[in-house]
Order: C-alpha cells, then structure tokens, then sequence
C-alpha cells in the first residue's frame, strides 16, 4: 500500500475503511476513510493518524515514503479515536518525536493513552516552522470536541481542516473531481447534518477565520480532498451554519394502522397546493441519520406519531430525541397524529418539537380513521398555516 502523493514531499498515508456501516449510530453505506498526511522537510511531520485496526496500513504507506522512525512532530488536530488511534504505535516507533497539540487535546491524549510523551501545546497564533514549510494553527474547538484545532500550511496554501468539511466515503479517490461532485455534497451533507449540526455557532466562528485564509486544497480528516471545488464545500457549510434552510418541507411519522400515514399525505397534499416540495420520511423505512440531511434543508418540520399506552411510538420517541440533540434551529413545526382515546402522543411531540427551539405551529390530532372530507379539512388546515 503505497503513499499518495498531493504535492511535492507532502502524502496522503491514512486507511480506508470499506465495511465501515455504521459511525455512533450514524449509518454510513459508503464506508469511509481515515486521513493521515504525511510531510517531508527538514523535520518530518505527521498530521493525525487512524482508527486503531487500520494502523498497519498507514504504517505500511508511510514506509513506502520514509522510516516511520524518522517522524519529528505528530500534530494532533483531534484526540477523538478516530484520529488518534495509531498515535501510540507511531510514538513507539518515534519515540524522539513530538506530538502537537491544543492545550484540551493534550489534557484529552494523556487522559486516554495514558504516556508521557513529549507534547507541544499551541493556541491560536502560534506557528511551527519545519524548514521550507510551516504549520498555524487555528483553534477551532466543539466542531464537534473541546481539543479541535485545524492546522495551515502558508507555503502550500493547505488547510488541514479536521473533521470540517469532511464526510464518510470508502474510495481509491482522494480528490474531490475524481468522484461525481454530487455524490460528495451529499456525503458532506450527511455528515454535517449528524456529527457537526449541534455545533452551528462554532462552524460560524471558524468559517470566518478560514475565510481570510488563501486555500488551494482542503485536506479533511474523513473522505475526499477539496481542491476543484473548495468554494462549493465552502459555500454549503455556510448555509448549512446559518440555518438558511429551504422552502420545502418535511414530513417524518410512524403509524400503526395507517391512519397517521393518511394524515401524512394529507399534509402533503396542502404543501404541494402551495407549491412547496415535499420530503415524506417514514421511520418504519428510514434510519433516523438518513433523515437529518432533510431537516437541515428543511423549512417546516412535521412529526406525526400515533398514540401507543399513552405515549407517542417509539421509533418517533428515538428521532425526537436523536434530532434534539444535534439542534437544527430557525424551523417551522407542528405535530399530528391518529389515536383511540387518549391521544397524549401528538402533545408529547408537539412538546418536543418546542424543546427543539422550532415556531410551532397548532398540532392536527384526528380520532381513528379519517375519511375524504376529514382529509380535506387537514390539507385545508396546512394551508392556512402557510405564509
């Protein structure tokens, strides 16, 4: 497995990680990649490493350039494992070396490798130079772990941007025009709408600083290498951080005898008269992570749950609690659902909904079935409650 060259004396030497399906509950089809970069010059520098099992084989692509013996500084732009996984086995083979680190992601390896390695702590306008080349380094912490930093090559114009503007992608490809452009978006999308959407404000604060940056390549710590469409990434990410969402709407529900699916595509029906597009998600057939790319282009945000032993169904429960928690704002929402007799469900998800930070809009609640005319009074309903 040999190194892949990105520049002169600069290599891609991470893993590839093929039957990789599912990331903290996170499902990823495509699998994905751990990046590490590897940098030659007067002091030989490597960027972050890989997951734990798929260490020989960034071992292996660095060998292909030098002795991994030979390695001065480790930088570390995330302790999360990940990243980190081979640190201890490069810091066996290159005990002289230096790891680099923020001040947190010193405090974080310590605490999980438990060594006591040689540390360099940096912090915001702090350089290291390793010859022709030199490294800044930019705090950019809670995207998505207190220790993140990215890390920037002035001479190169490289910004090795960490877990920011990533995504989960298995692929002999490192480049981001050697893989169709819109199959990365949606990867870059899915990961954004589930590891980094808790974390707009932050995404914010370093998009300013990234943006005063002159940046010919983008070297994240997951998937493809930005360097042909750097201001389309760019420009996703600052959408996606300011919550500029779409008008479109988005209809997540579970049902038990069809009756909130009715409800469903009645509220469909009233959006699309108004000419908004529709995104139906059923979580009998969806995976929660599957749908959150949808909430973050989404202008209204419709769950709908029958009423089960006096509580909304589980599976809605679970998308509640899962889109909670990555904490997408500036959204239009309501709750609606079928029921028997005692109906608490649709308050229940209307509730949390309002835990979201959502504008509400009055929850539609139907006893048993619906016929035709109840249908239409709900599509009428959703009419009204467009602007």
């Amino acid at each position: 497995m040999d190194a892949v060259k990105i520049r002169d004396d600069i290599y891609w030497v991470g893993g590839i990680d093929w039957n990789l399906r599912n990331f903290h509950g996170y499902l990823t089809p495509r699998g994905s990649s751990y990046n590490a970069y590897l940098i030659i010059d007067e002091k030989i520098t490597l960027i972050d490493t890989v997951k734990y099992y798929l260490v020989d084989e960034m071992l292996e692509r660095i060998k292909s350039v030098i002795d991994p013996e030979k390695i001065d500084y480790v930088i570390s732009n995330h302790v999360e494992m990940d990243h980190s996984g081979g640190i201890s086995k490069i810091m066996e083979l290159a005990p002289n070396a230096t790891v680099v680190a923020s001040a947190a992601g010193e405090k974080g390896l310590r605490e999980h490798y438990r060594k006591d390695w040689k540390f360099s702590v940096v912090k915001a306008g702090d350089s290291l130079s390793i010859g022709k080349r030199s490294f800044a380094f930019v705090p950019t912490p809670m995207i998505h772990w207190p220790d993140n930093m990215v890390t920037y090559c002035p001479e190169e114009k490289i910004l090795f941007s960490n877990d920011s503007f990533g995504q989960h992608i298995a692929s002999p490809e490192r480049f981001d025009d050697e893989l169709p452009l819109d199959i990365i978006l949606e990867e870059a999308q899915n990961y954004y709408g589930n590891i980094v959407l808790s974390y707009n404000s932050q995404v914010q604060k370093a998009l300013d600083v990234v943006g005063k940056l002159p940046i010919d390549l983008i070297a994240p710590s997951h998937g493809i290498m930005w360097r042909s469409h750097i201001s389309d990434i760019v420009n996703k990410y600052t959408r996606w951080a300011f919550n500029k969402t779409e008008t479109c709407a988005l209809i997540v529900y579970d049902t038990m005898w069809g009756s909130t699916q009715k409800m469903a595509e009645a509220i469909r029906d009233g959006f699309e008269s108004k000419g908004i597009k529709v995104r139906m998600k059923s979580l009998l057939h969806n995976h929660v992570s599957a749908i959150m790319p949808d909430v973050i282009d989404a202008k209204y945000v419709c769950v709908g749950s029958p009423t089960m032993n006096s509580n909304m169904v589980h599976t809605v429960a679970g998308f509640l609690a899962y889109m909670r928690a990555l904490s997408p704002k500036n959204r239009t929402a309501f709750a609606f659902g079928s029921y028997g007799w005692g109906g608490q469900s649709i308050d229940q998800v209307q509730n949390e909904l309002k835990n979201c930070g959502f504008d509400l809009l009055e929850p539609i609640k139907f006893k048993y079935i619906p016929e035709k005319k109840d249908l239409d009074a709900i599509k009428e309903t959703v009419i009204s409650y467009i602007k």
